[in-house]
């Protein structure tokens, strides 16, 4: 309500008729302004998102092979799920995926972002470090089968220059799995820290400037007001981290394949190898609905352990 519409009721005046009708219209047009900047999202999420999930919690419940019709089995490819080895035996490998990766990548990104907030700003820097990034998955990979190839790769000149012995890599199946986080974290490590640097830029100068006029080092400085400060940030990657590393598919895709003795055989592409090699769309679509769940779980608990909907700046 305005000052002037205030007044007027405070004196006792009959207010215009139009003043309803005027607020209900421009919320009217407002929702409507809103709606339509999110209609592109909104299709996209539909169209690629939900839509898929709903048919693929429906095959969960078939057994189909693509080529006859589907068989309604009820929950047998979920029980099927729960006694499957393999399956577990993925769900392991992944999780030590996302142990090897997650760790070293949030550090190592949270690293070079106060380097870069506390030393140099350019934007040269920054546009280096996005640079893996906006390299498909799928030429990174190749590129790095190349670079870690036993023989001819240039990783293995390296070593034999440095008088090292060859190292498999890829082809080794306790080597393989760290191979593949390190491939992963140097393509994602420079996006997350440009989003550290993004919320270092939100803290105010002055909490740097009053705890420097107290004497604190820089490392007290990024322990007490750094960090704190950046929890909702920390939340984000840390959670949109893992989500991505229990999905990790492409690398393993053009350089394991699985392999070596099951060693990189994550969930992913089991759930690929069941559906689209076995033809058991069904099994493979009930795996990937237990993915889901088993990403929601996290990533519930995670919101909930970072509470990410809240600032110390606030």
């Amino acid at each position: 309500m305005s000052v002037t519409v205030r007044s007027q009721v405070l004196q006792g005046k009959r207010l215009p008729r139009d003043v309803p009708v005027r607020k209900v219209h421009r919320r009217s047009a407002d929702a409507a302004a809103g709606w339509l900047f999110i209609l592109a999202s909104l299709v996209g999420f539909l169209g690629f998102y939900a839509l898929p999930l709903v048919r693929n919690l429906a095959i969960s419940f078939t057994r189909w092979n693509m080529l006859s019709p589907a068989h309604p089995v009820g929950l047998g490819n979920y029980a099927r799920v729960l006694h499957d080895p393999l399956f577990w035996n993925s769900l392991k490998v992944t999780v030590e995926y996302v142990l090897f990766n997650i760790p070293l990548q949030t550090v190592f990104a949270l690293f070079l972002a106060v380097v870069m907030a506390r030393m140099t700003r350019s934007i040269v820097v920054r546009g280096i470090l996005i640079l893996p990034y906006l390299i498909p998955p799928v030429v990174v990979g190749l590129v790095w089968l190349l670079m870690l190839n036993p023989t001819l790769g240039i990783i293995d000149i390296l070593l034999r220059l440095l008088g090292l012995p060859r190292q498999p890599f890829l082809g080794s199946a306790i080597q393989a799995m760290p191979s593949i986080a390190g491939i992963n974290n140097w393509e994602y490590t420079g996006f997350n820290a440009i989003l550290f640097y993004a919320g270092l830029q939100t803290v105010p100068e002055s909490l740097y400037e009053a705890a420097s006029l107290d004497g604190a080092s820089e490392w007290r400085m990024f322990w007490t007001i750094s960090l704190p400060l950046l929890r909702p940030v920390t939340a984000f990657v840390v959670i949109t981290s893992i989500i991505g590393s229990f999905q990790v598919f492409d690398t393993i895709a053009v350089t394991t394949m699985g392999g070596p003795i099951n060693a990189t055989r994550v969930v992913v592409w089991y759930i690929y190898e069941q559906a689209f090699r076995q033809f058991s769309m069904g099994y493979g679509a009930a795996i990937a609905t237990v993915l889901f769940i088993v990403l929601a779980a996290i990533s519930l608990v995670q919101f909930r352990l970072f509470r990410a909907g809240s600032s110390e700046l606030q």
